[in-house]
Formats: structure tokens, C-alpha cells, sequence
């Protein structure tokens, strides 16, 4: 950036200083050509003729043309290494948390709410937190638990609002669930995926997840068996880095065999914060980095991942979960309450959970629906706070964001190859149902696109338009404090890696160059992108 540019954005901050520290935007960088903003048609016209796709794919519909040049400028990747960007340290807008960086570092609310939201956020925290009952129960609003379950509380899986883990050898699984599917064999199954009205195909007797926990009366379903084989790796300065390479059994199955073809998919659960404004990214953005085909021929062909919105027709881009097959933090969280602690909700109205036909036993028992309070256990008020709290909790603001080596790290990571599909930056919507995510330039460093991660990290699972081998990359916001919130180093869908440089290495197909660029590094410069991935 040249003096004049760097004095005219000074200047410009120091005029916008008093509105949430120029973070919505007001102070454009520079512009670009309209054609640069041609979006892609999405996964090369595969969406299905009968879909309605809702929200447009082509433009941003929210912004004035004067908006859209600023969004461009401010968005395009960084070219100079040598000092931060502007607001780079305020990775989630004016929404970040600028609170001491400790173990609550992920549960702070976003710092622009109001007063009134203040108050809805706090109470969607104690829901959040809230152990659920097995039913019939005196403490009727917590009524519902199970039958069979994985957790009794959102808290649970989340601790601390953080990442999950797999468990420790003789340990059960709390934070980890076991995804089972099998592939579509009829042709109603076929039908259901490709209409995106199931998002994969479950076991007939255990359903779409293993539950390692029942109600009083019911036997769990089982127990899940991790075997680990260490896989040494080589850099290209003779440097030794030992992979662990996990192995997936199932004991204890109390109601029978699985069907035959059905995938053991570990999923530890994600770090909650910033989902807001990842929900509030506009379709066109996506769809803009979107490349079904390679037609630039770099070798990285991310996919929009598709799923049903709140109205059955509709048909949006997903976003949340391992393989984005939710679009919203409303339905994930309904979607979670119901598979993981066995809770109905409006969105996902089965107050027996995950519970199969085949599991007689399980639908003998009592659930926990009231008359005076509607015909599911979690009703609007409180799946609505829940997912309110789900969307406000605040992304960290970074540190050492100036630092020499971090700004090194950053460096190597852009010449890796790494910012393909961890895309730094977007602008939010203008028009996001919540002003606190709105018009927002935030870091978080995902395309949240599905890419082909190589075999070594496929789990063989179909979920909606993610085949076996694909994932949604993962915003890397937040990362660096994974310990200190977390207390523990563990990374990638099932925590196999043990550290960052472990996560690296098992990046395969679509990343496979991202991945050797940093193994052909030396120590220094591998320290340096380490160093920059533990400041998000």
C-alpha cells in the first residue's frame, strides 16, 4: 500500500472512529471493476430443476453500487506482509470480544448487542447449559431427555463453548458423536438426497448416529472403540513428524447388527462463536468462490453445499456443520437439541430423538411434551434463545496481530496456497435480521465451501452434496486459544491431529499442495505460519 493510500485510510478512521472503530465499513478501501465481481453459476448448473434456490447467487442484492466497490476493495486478499490490515485484529467486526483472553474467551456476547439482547442472550446461555430430565419429571421444564441420548445438556458437547474431543482410551464419548449412514439404495433414498430432503441415509436400526446413553429402563445403543497407529512423515529437511492414524470400532450394540454398508463418520463438536455472522454472509459470496469444475485449473474446486431452509420448497446454501448440511443456526441447533439429547422443537418436532422403528422399547417410554406448552419439548421460546445465543457468542479479538513472526507466518501462509479455501475476509449483509451482523468486514478464514480432502481424512459418508471425501473447510478464527479455552490441542473432524503442524499434514487431495508446500519449508518459516495461526 503506498504512503498516500495508507494516509487517505488513517484519515478516514480517524473520521469514523466513534462508530464501532470503522468496522461497518464506512471507510472504503480501493475499488475494482464491476466485471471482477461476476459470480459463477453454482456446481455447474447440477442443482435439480424442481429446487427453488432461495437468496441470489449472482449479486449482492443488499448494497448500492457505491457499497458493492467498497465491499470489493476491502475484501480483495492482502498483497504486503509488512505491517497488519486495517482492523485485522477485530476478527468478527464490531461484534468482537475484547475480553481478557481466557477459558471463558469464547462466551462472551457480541460486543455490539443491546441492552434487551443483553438479556435474551444470558437467558439462551441458561438454556444452553440446562440439563435435561428424563420425563415423567417434576421439574417440568426440563421434561424430555432421550430416550436414547449422547448428552444432557447443549454444555456438554460444547464446553465452554469450544471444540470437542475424542475420548481417551476406557473413557465414553461425550463430545464426539459417531455419524452411521449407508449409501442411497432405493429409489425413494435416492430420490431424498438428491432433493436435498435428507441430508444422508441412516441405519434402519440405529439411525443416523450411534447414542452411547439412555434413560433409566433402556439400554444405550453402544460404545465406540478408537485404536490408534502412528504413521511417521518426513519433511524435506529430514525433520520427523509422527501422525496418528485412527481406527473405529463399535462394541456393546444392544439392538442388533448394523446394516450392511453403514459408515462410522466421528464428528467432534465445533467451537460455537461466530455463527451469527457467518450466517449473515451473503449466497453471492459463497457462490463466488465456488468452482465445481477447476475452470481456473489451480487445482482446488470447492462446491456450495446445499439444504433445505426453514420452508420445505426452499432450497439455500448450507453452511453449518462438518459438511455444511445446515443453512442456518436455527436448524442446527434444533437438529442437535433433537439428535444429541433426544429434545423435540418446532423445527425438528421428534420427541424420540434418533430413535428407529426397529427400537420398540424406545418409543414405549415417555416423552416430555406438555399440552399447556405445545406439541414439542423445546417450544419457540426456548429453541429461539438457544439459537439466539448460538448466534451472539463473540469471536476473540486476535493477538500479537503485528507481530513480526506472525506477520512472516501470514506470509508463508498466503504463499502456501493455504488462502484458496481459508478465504480471510468477507463483508456481512447490509440487511441481516440482526444489526449486530450486519455490514460487517470479518476474518474468518473459510470459504465454507466442500473440498476434497484426500483419502486420508475421508470418512466414506454421503451428507448431502458432500460425498465421502469432502468437507467444509473450517474458519480458523479462534484457533489459536483452542488450549486455553479447551484445554487441549486436538484438530480435525475426529481430533485425531494432536497439534496445528498435525493438522497440516493430513490435508490431502484438493490441499495436497497447501500441505507439501509446508512440509518443503524450513523450521524458521514452519515456526512463523504456526505462529500466525496461533494469533486468529
Amino acid at each position: 500500500m503506498s504512503m498516500e493510500r495508507k494516509m487517505e485510510v488513517r484519515n478516514c478512521l480517524g473520521r469514523r472512529a466513534a462508530l464501532a472503530l470503522g468496522l461497518t465499513l464506512l471507510c472504503g478501501l480501493a475499488g475494482i471493476s464491476a466485471a471482477d465481481d461476476a459470480v459463477p453459476t453454482p456446481d455447474g448448473g447440477q442443482i435439480p430443476p424442481a429446487a427453488n434456490v432461495t437468496g441470489s447467487l449472482t449479486e449482492r442484492t443488499d448494497l448500492s453500487e457505491a457499497d458493492r466497490q467498497r465491499v470489493i476493495g476491502v475484501t480483495e486478499p492482502a498483497s504486503s506482509f509488512d505491517e497488519p490490515e486495517p482492523f485485522e485484529a477485530m476478527s468478527g467486526g464490531a461484534a468482537t470480544s475484547r475480553k481478557l483472553a481466557n477459558r471463558d474467551a469464547f462466551s462472551q456476547s457480541s460486543a455490539n448487542l443491546t441492552f434487551a439482547e443483553e438479556e435474551r442472550f444470558k437467558l439462551g446461555n441458561a438454556l444452553f447449559r440446562k440439563l435435561w430430565v428424563a420425563s415423567p419429571s417434576s421439574t417440568q421444564a426440563s421434561d424430555g431427555l432421550g430416550p436414547l441420548f449422547n448428552a444432557r445438556a447443549c454444555q456438554n458437547c460444547h464446553l465452554k463453548d469450544g471444540r470437542g474431543q475424542p475420548p481417551a482410551a476406557g473413557e465414553p464419548a461425550v463430545s464426539m458423536l459417531i455419524r452411521l449412514g449407508k449409501p442411497a439404495a432405493t429409489a425413494d433414498e435416492k430420490a431424498a438426497l438428491e432433493n436435498f430432503l435428507a441430508p444422508a441415509i441412516p441405519d434402519d436400526t440405529y439411525g443416523g448416529q450411534l447414542q452411547t446413553a439412555a434413560v433409566p429402563g433402556l439400554e444405550p445403543e453402544g460404545q465406540v472403540d478408537i485404536r490408534y497407529e502412528e504413521v511417521p512423515v518426513t519433511l524435506n529437511d529430514g525433520t520427523v513428524v509422527s501422525l496418528r492414524k485412527p481406527h473405529y470400532s463399535l462394541r456393546d450394540l444392544a439392538y442388533g447388527p448394523l446394516d450392511e454398508g453403514v459408515s462410522l463418520s466421528p464428528r467432534i463438536a465445533n467451537p460455537m462463536i461466530g455463527m451469527g455472522l457467518i450466517q449473515a454472509i451473503h449466497p453471492a459470496d459463497l457462490a463466488r468462490n465456488a468452482d465445481p469444475e477447476d475452470a481456473d485449473d489451480d487445482g482446488i474446486s470447492g462446491r456450495l453445499a446445499w439444504a433445505r431452509g426453514s420452508v420445505a420448497s426452499n432450497v439455500v446454501p448450507g453452511r453449518f456443520g462438518w459438511k455444511a448440511q445446515n443453512a442456518t443456526v436455527h436448524e442446527q441447533s434444533a437438529e442437535a437439541l433433537a439428535g444429541d439429547i433426544g429434545i423435540s422443537s418446532p423445527p425438528v418436532p421428534r420427541s424420540y430423538g434418533d430413535c428407529t422403528e426397529a427400537q420398540t422399547a424406545c418409543f414405549a417410554q415417555p416423552n416430555g411434551e406438555q399440552e399447556r406448552l405445545g406439541p414439542t419439548e423445546a417450544p419457540d421460546p426456548v429453541i429461539g434463545l438457544i439459537a439466539f445465543y448460538s448466534e451472539n457468542l463473540a469471536v476473540p479479538e486476535r493477538r500479537n496481530v503485528g507481530d513480526e513472526t506472525v506477520l512472516a507466518g501470514k506470509e508463508a501462509f498466503y504463499g502456501a496456497g493455504c488462502a484458496s479455501c481459508h478465504t480471510p475476509k468477507f463483508v456481512t449483509r447490509r440487511d441481516a435480521s440482526n444489526k449486530a451482523h450486519a455490514f460487517q468486514l470479518i476474518w474468518p478464514y473459510s470459504d465454507f465451501l466442500l473440498h476434497d480432502m484426500g483419502e486420508g481424512l475421508a470418512d466414506g459418508q454421503q451428507v448431502g452434496r458432500a460425498n465421502g471425501r469432502e468437507w467444509r473447510t473450517q474458519p480458523l478464527w479462534g484457533i489459536g486459544l483452542t488450549e486455553t479455552v479447551s484445554g487441549h490441542t486436538l484438530f480435525l473432524h475426529d481430533g485425531r491431529a494432536r497439534n496445528l503442524e498435525e493438522a497440516i499434514l493430513w490435508h490431502g487431495g484438493e490441499a495436497q499442495s497447501a500441505r507439501d508446500a509446508y512440509a518443503a519449508m524450513e523450521k524458521p518459516e514452519r515456526e512463523a505460519l504456526i505462529a500466525f495461526l496461533e494469533s486468529l
